[in-house]
């Protein structure tokens, strides 16, 4: 697959390894500030998870409801 063009699964399988290299970091950090900022980017990476599970959901509503404007023009062409 390209560089920078993943599918749902795929891209959710990236940000689970990021996640963990994330918290790996963190565990052996240190600095109060790096800790910050992995928790950022731990929290930014969550939300991008998350963010790919709706639209995930978004894309079946609209397969359901694309399948239901088939079945009404088709019983209305009955």
């Amino acid at each position: 697959m390209e560089e920078g063009k993943f599918h749902g699964s795929d891209a959710k399988k990236e940000l689970d390894i990021l996640l963990s290299r994330l918290n790996a970091l963190e565990a052996a950090s240190t600095d109060r500030s790096e800790k910050s900022a992995l928790g950022v980017l731990k929290v930014l990476v969550e939300n991008q998870k998350h963010f790919i599970d709706e639209f995930e959901h978004l894309k079946k509503a609209l397969d359901l409801i694309t399948l239901q404007l088939f079945k009404l023009e088709r019983d209305k062409n009955s």
